[in-house]
């Protein structure tokens, strides 16, 4: 009897990552992800799953990332009674990032009502809080390398990926067939985390493509943080940078401290790390020293050189100091929580800054904020973008192109089908082309609900 994998999200785009894996009728998800950016796109979170959650036997995470694990709280919501399978830091982060997103929905929701900014009455969130919380007994730590059997027939093997604390490949094996899932890769070359391990052997491959059609530059980032933040220091101006949570606000952080060490940025220049769940994520590499390249006095740096900020009244008190300073605040791509209020509150400045620090999805705020718009819509009112708007090209922690195709080298043998997914259609449609002709590959970009064969 075959097996196939039906392609729930991450194609076509970068977000909404799940992949149902169907053998003798038996199902298993790899990926639970929320889909992001365009409304169409986040629309789709609440179309109901071709497969009923209670007929989910399994869960498996490569990694925490909202658009991977963001859809987990509604599974659980809808009936899924199952294990979910991840890495130790996989399952720590998604205590922090699951809980999070639903009281920022929470939020979004009663805000939308407040202000009779839904066409619902009354707006509703996706899943609340107490949903996440009430998911997270599913998730089961994995240790890596170790092979965890899901279900009669059915084995899950666990290796590093880089990228973010807990991210893993995972290659799956059921009636003779290794499908290898490679999650989001970090970068060889990452400021903070270590490089993925080589790719085992498989006979089908599922690779992300967020960064198929390009390579990163040779500049560093703190080649290019160090200028921007400098000119914005020295005309006493303020650094709005959105920032993800998890693994962009640390490097960032430790991008700060090396700069202030170095001499190129004002030891004194004040940093603000507006964000609990940044903050809650930042002391979990001291629990995670062997997943990064860290010491542990760089751990301690990481924790001390920035001024924490918890509560609301401490964030909203930010509105009332001058610059110079640094505000790093989730989320990544500007789609909501406490960054929204200081690009609407800075923004208007033009001796203030926005430093955008990585990709930016098409539909979300931060792609708009990078195409040098005049404007940008917060909270149901145009805010006027006067400010400086830097588009950092170094601080990806994913891999490029060249680095793609450099893992899938690593492979012993290759494989039967390579799918590429998790990329835009014209970042996957490169990398395919480019893995069919340098690596002699079948390759193949599979459309959303699709189904292929293994």
């Amino acid at each position: 009897m075959s097996v196939n994998i039906t392609f729930l999200g991450g194609a076509g785009t970068v977000t909404g990552s799940k992949y149902l894996v169907q053998h003798d009728g038996k199902n298993v998800l790899v990926d639970c992800g929320l889909f992001q950016g365009y409304k169409q796109l986040r629309l789709r979170n609440w179309t109901p799953l071709p497969v009923a959650p209670n007929q989910i036997d399994a869960v498996l995470l490569t990694h925490a990332h909202l658009d991977h694990s963001g859809y987990l709280p509604l599974l659980v919501k809808e009936g899924f009674s199952g294990h979910v399978y991840g890495s130790r830091g996989t399952r720590d982060l998604c205590k922090i990032l699951l809980p999070d997103s639903g009281h920022i929905q929470e939020e979004d929701a009663e805000f939308a009502n407040r202000h009779a900014l839904s066409k619902h009455a009354p707006a509703l969130p996706l899943y609340t809080r107490q949903d996440a919380l009430d998911a997270m007994p599913h998730i089961k730590a994995t240790e890596y390398g170790k092979v965890v059997t899901l279900l009669p027939g059915w084995k899950a093997t666990f290796s590093p990926a880089g990228h973010i604390l807990g991210a893993s490949s995972i290659l799956l094996e059921v009636a003779g067939r290794r499908i290898l899932f490679s999650g989001d890769l970090g970068r060889p070359d990452d400021l903070i985390m270590s490089p993925p391990d080589a790719a085992p052997q498989a006979d089908t491959v599922l690779i992300e493509s967020t960064y198929g059609d390009r390579t990163h530059p040779k500049e560093d980032i703190l080649a290019e943080l160090a200028p921007a933040l400098a000119r914005v220091a020295k005309r006493g101006g303020v650094a709005v940078v959105p920032v993800f949570a998890v693994g962009r606000a640390q490097a960032l952080l430790h991008a700060i401290h090396l700069l202030k060490m170095k001499g190129e940025l004002p030891s004194a220049l004040p940093v603000f790390l507006d964000s609990p769940m940044a903050v809650h994520t930042t002391h979990l590499f001291e629990d995670h020293p062997g997943e990064h390249r860290l010491s542990r006095q760089d751990t301690h740096a990481l924790t001390h050189s920035a001024t924490m900020v918890n509560s609301t009244d401490e964030s909203r008190a930010l509105a009332s100091r001058h610059g110079p300073m640094v505000i790093l605040s989730a989320s990544g791509m500007a789609t909501g929580g406490r960054v929204l209020h200081h690009l609407a509150h800075y923004a208007g400045d033009h001796r203030n800054m926005i430093i955008l620090t990585g990709y930016q999805a098409p539909g979300t705020r931060g792609a708009t904020l990078s195409s040098h718009a005049k404007t940008v819509r917060i909270h149901g009112r145009d805010v006027e973008v006067n400010a400086e708007v830097v588009q950092l090209q170094s601080a990806s922690a994913h891999a490029d192109a060249n680095q793609l195709l450099a893992w899938l080298r690593t492979m012993p043998q290759p494989p039967d089908q390579v799918y590429v997914v998790h990329g835009e259609d014209g970042p996957a449609d490169m990398l395919r082309s480019r893995i069919e002709r340098e690596l002699g590959y079948r390759a193949t970009v599979p459309e959303q609900g699709s189904t292929w064969p293994t």
